[in-house]
């Protein structure tokens, strides 16, 4: 299946992320902020990008813009749990734009959408 990045600050998100997409065949690495996913950008070619949107200090958006820079053809889902983003033009970089839930169907769907058109 696919190679995926997923850079939340929530370690506990990143966990059940990295389970619920392993479960579906995927190979998942994880990124707390934005210097260790820069550094697994750049280390690694990745297939998709989950983003979360609030890093604790850092900005998701601008490490979007960053990503988009170093690699523009890797498609990014931001995964937040704030939709007042979508109308960020920031935010418009990615390929889809997700609100955090408990049930990962929606986020899951999104993923096997972008990664079948890839």
């Amino acid at each position: 299946m696919a190679h995926l990045l997923v850079i939340d600050d929530e370690g506990d998100i990143r966990h059940l992320y990295a389970a619920e997409l392993e479960e579906e065949g995927h190979t998942v690495v994880t990124c707390g902020n934005r210097n260790d996913a820069m550094a697994q950008f750049h280390h690694q070619a990745f297939d998709l990008v989950i983003l979360d949107i609030q890093l604790d200090q850092e900005s998701g958006l601008e490490l979007l813009q960053e990503i988009a820079r170093e690699r523009e053809k890797t498609p990014v889902v931001i995964c937040s749990a704030y939709s007042c983003y979508k109308d960020d033009f920031s935010s418009w970089l990615a390929d889809a734009y997700v609100v955090k839930s408990s049930n990962l169907n929606e986020l899951k769907s999104e993923v096997r959408r972008i990664l079948a058109q890839s």
